[in-house]
Formats: C-alpha cells, structure tokens, sequence
C-alpha cells in the first residue's frame, strides 16, 4: 500500500534525503518517513513551501510529465514596489533564458495578483525584507521550467527575495507549518492532484 505525504518545506533544506553536500535533508524533519519515501518534482534550497512526498514511484509521471498540466500556486516576495502593468506582462508572458544555450523561452500565460500582505506563517531563520521596497505577488502557472518563477520576475526587473509554493492544483497547505508533515489518504491525493 502507498503512502502520500505533504510537507511545507522549510527554507535552507534541499528537497532529497541523502546528499554528497553538507546541506540540511528532508531526513532531517522530524516525521519517520517510510523506506522507498521520494519527493515529487523539487524546490531548490533557498524556496519554501508545498513539497509532496510519496512511495508510489509513479507519481512523479503522472503530476509533472503527463498531458494534462497541472497548476502551481506560489507566494512571490519581490523587490521594488510592482505595478499592474508590470504583473500584466507575468501574466501574458516573458522571454526566460533557456539552459544549455538554447533560444529564449517565452511562458505560457499565467493568473498573477498583487496582494497588500500575505497571510502566510513564516519559517524563522530567513529576513522578511520589511525595510526596503517590495511587493507580494502569487502567481499561478502550469509549467515548470527551471527556476522559472525567479526567471520571470528577474525578466521584468524585480528580483526574487523568497519564494513559497502554497498549492498544487487543490492540495494546498491548509494551515500545515514549517517543517510539518501531513500524511493523506491516497483517494484525498489523487482527487485533489486531479490525477
């Protein structure tokens, strides 16, 4: 019988359980993950949030390599102060690089808010960026790229200061804390994922 975890993934902590690096592990939460537990797709070190976990090997296939595209809902801190027509060009579509020298890549259209403060828990350990201008926006997408939200924010010249995924199709956090783990039920799983 397979498993299925979510985990709100805390800043500073790559997404694996075992590394050649001297980095934080999700075998470093404190939750007795099952043998043969991976996670599905990542988020690299310095971001936050929804990471999903699993034994079902399968999954991973399914949710990110499938025809039909899942969304992705994130919480986005910026620097500078963004205005409409900024996130009308998020929202439309940038020019993104592409790895291994290839062309520019140009994303698919995606929902973009600006949000007066997010109601969001914060892991400890990471600064706020209270002092300086910035702004919130949660931007919702349904492809991956590599690192393609610090990308498109990078491309309409507002750096990215942190970056929390909230949501993946219906499965959010749902009051899940930092380094928290939930386990569900595999039906709640597949529902919610829309798999």
């Amino acid at each position: 019988m397979f498993r299925y975890f979510i985990l709100n993934k805390p800043y500073n902590m790559v997404s694996q359980f075992v590394s050649s690096h001297d980095v934080k592990l999700l075998g470093d939460i404190d939750f007795s993950f099952p043998e043969g537990t991976h996670a599905i797709g990542r988020l690299d070190k310095n971001s936050e949030g929804l990471l999903l976990l699993t034994t079902n090997s399968k999954i991973t296939r399914l949710l990110f390599q499938g025809k039909q595209p899942h969304s992705r809902t994130y919480l986005v801190q910026v620097k500078h102060i963004m205005s409409e027509n900024t996130a009308d060009l998020l929202r439309k579509g940038v020019a993104i690089s592409a790895k291994d020298g290839l062309p520019d890549y140009i994303t698919q259209p995606c929902e973009v808010n600006i949000l007066d403060q997010p109601t969001y828990t914060f892991s400890s350990g990471y600064e706020l960026w209270h002092s300086v201008p910035n702004t919130w926006i949660e931007i919702t997408l349904t492809e991956g790229k590599f690192h393609q939200v610090r990308k498109m924010v990078d491309a309409v010249h507002h750096g990215c200061k942190r970056l929390i995924r909230t949501a993946i199709e219906d499965l959010n956090l749902d009051g899940i804390q930092p380094g928290e783990v939930k386990e569900i039920s595999e039906d709640e799983f597949f529902s919610k994922l829309k798999l």
